[in-house]
């Protein structure tokens, strides 16, 4: 296999759920260019127009008038946030510190993931939140004026520290979030932009009391995510280089892309620069010989979404791969260990599940079967670009679910690559 050209992968979808929703809570217009335009951004849309914000079309670039942080508005009906876990926990932070009652419902996979996690730290801060036994959705909240948080948190959530930090803002609270470990800052930097009082200091962030906040214009780089697939694709060809343009390579994103230099593929930035906060480059990842690494508990913040991309990208390598310390796997849009392990497996590659994590053990063999992805986006890519690797036939069962964050992949993977 052969890789070529350049891609520029769609904006970060982390960045774009940010973008939708610090702009409508802003005072003044917000210029936005380059969102995510997939399913999960449009559920964060979507509720922001249920709570009274005239979000236009997603397209290239649009603008948003924001309403002001006391601006939202009481729905008329259940908050859908589909597929998207961010949209329903952030957006949690914010209903939590408004007068409102609104209930947050997404589809199956979304129901059965942990929101008691999010739910206790808005509770401390004097939200009443209602949760089904199974501590998923649907979730009410009746939401109000709030008092400040000093909290320490259990898992490295951006998440969950983005929902206390947006909490805090609306409401005009000072708040203190500690992490055992950092996890991506898209939040803070976004904040800090817009004039936002945010002091960092290691694996802690505090927002003052009455911060100030301004509108302001977001260009939303590319999702290192998303490029993550393609490097792994250049990491497994067997010559050429592939370049991929304008990527976030903000340090707490870019996990993946150190690994794959510890596997001993060839990766460099070039034009890097700061745009709105965030740090961009362009990358050049071009083929090597692979080798087995060890990944731990420090290591899994910031390459969290690529974790079973690396585990597909391992059977291919020289050597032991073991994860550990990503016991967070479990309870994203599906258990995500136990599907890897049991897909690598169904194809024919030496794969063992751990409690928190997962052993591969690399050959040359091909691999060959069908892919369950239990309509897991990232298991999709992941395994199509496995896929698409010399002397390997992966048929995957359900394509079409890579809509919720990119819904271009498969004639992206098709025009970087030839067998």
């Amino acid at each position: 296999m052969r890789v070529f050209g350049s891609i520029r992968v769609p904006g970060d979808k982390s960045i774009s759920h940010r973008a939708l929703i610090f702009s409508a809570l802003a005072s003044g217009t917000s210029r936005i260019t380059g969102i995510l335009e997939s399913a999960d951004v449009h559920s964060t849309a979507g509720v922001l127009r249920s709570l009274g914000v005239t979000i236009p079309e997603l397209s290239p670039a649009f603008s948003v008038t924001g309403v002001g942080r006391g601006g939202l508005v009481q729905p008329s009906r259940e908050l859908d946030c589909g597929n998207s876990g961010t949209t329903t926990r952030l957006m949690a932070g914010v209903v939590a510190a408004l007068p409102i009652r609104a209930t947050f419902v997404g589809d199956a996979s979304l129901s059965r993931r942990p929101m008691r996690r999010v739910a206790r730290p808005l509770e401390a801060m004097g939200a009443k939140i209602e949760l089904p036994e199974t501590g998923g959705l649907p979730m009410t909240i009746q939401g109000g004026r709030l008092r400040d948080l000093e909290w320490n948190s259990e898992v490295a959530s951006a998440q969950i520290k983005s929902a206390i930090i947006l909490a805090a803002l609306v409401s005009g609270a000072r708040a203190r979030v500690t992490e055992p470990v950092r996890s991506r800052d898209h939040t803070e930097r976004m904040l800090a932009a817009r004039g936002a009082s945010i002091h960092v200091d290691e694996n802690s962030v505090t927002i003052d009391a009455s911060s100030p906040f301004r509108a302001a214009d977001t260009a939303v780089p590319g999702d290192p995510s998303s490029a993550s697939f393609f490097a792994a694709l250049a990491a497994l060809a067997g010559s050429g280089e592939l370049r991929l343009e304008h990527v976030c390579v903000n340090e707490t994103r870019v996990g993946f892309f150190r690994q794959l230099e510890r596997m001993g593929a060839r990766v460099s930035e070039e034009n890097k620069r700061i745009e709105g906060g965030e740090q961009v480059a362009d990358l050049v990842i071009a083929p090597s010989d692979l080798r087995g690494v060890s990944v731990d508990e420090e290591d899994v913040p910031s390459m969290i979404d690529e974790l079973p991309l690396l585990a597909c990208l391992a059977t291919r390598a020289h050597g032991e791969t073991a994860m550990t310390g990503a016991g967070e796997l479990r309870v994203k849009e599906s258990d995500r260990i136990s599907a890897v392990i049991a897909n690598l497996r169904a194809i024919g590659a030496n794969a063992e599940e751990l409690p928190d994590g997962m052993r591969i053990v690399g050959s040359n063999h091909p691999l060959r079967g069908r892919v369950t992805t239990h309509g897991d986006h990232r298991l999709a890519m992941a395994f199509g670009v496995l896929g698409a690797a010399a002397g390997n036939s992966i048929e995957i069962d359900d394509r079409d679910c890579v809509a919720v964050s990119y819904p271009g992949f498969w004639s992206d993977l098709a025009a970087a690559h030839s067998k």
